[in-house]
């Protein structure tokens, strides 16, 4: 298992190594994990070890919240100046995640029904 938390912290480091040297614009750890999905494309399947790594890691992710939290609560004074345009950047992006994921949802949909009328 330790071997398994290794991979997915090269990855990160890796990740952070690329972005810093190419000057990417995009977090070091996003790009950690592609390479990561990457490494598992080729290999083909997820082994059982990283798997329950990555599940330990998944449980404890609340934890990693607690600063964004702090960091609000530090500066609520500045949030509440812009609430307006963060409460409208807040609401389309959802309206339009939701729409744009129903949309994909019943493409997706047909493309499984007409597989299935084809056999």
């Amino acid at each position: 298992m330790l071997n398994y938390l290794t991979l997915i912290f090269l990855c990160q480091l890796l990740g952070e190594i690329g972005v810093g040297l190419l000057g990417l614009p995009i977090p070091g750890p996003v790009l950690g994990m592609v390479l990561l999905f990457l490494f598992l494309m080729v290999r083909g399947r997820v082994p059982e070890p990283l798997g329950e790594v990555a599940g330990g890691l998944q449980g404890a992710m609340s934890l990693l919240f607690v600063p964004a939290g702090a960091g609000v609560i530090l500066h609520v004074e500045l949030l509440g100046a812009a609430l307006a345009p963060l409460g409208a950047a807040l609401v389309v992006s959802t309206l339009l995640t939701i729409a744009v994921t129903g949309l994909l949802m019943q493409w997706l949909g047909r493309n499984d029904e007409t597989e299935a009328s084809d056999d």
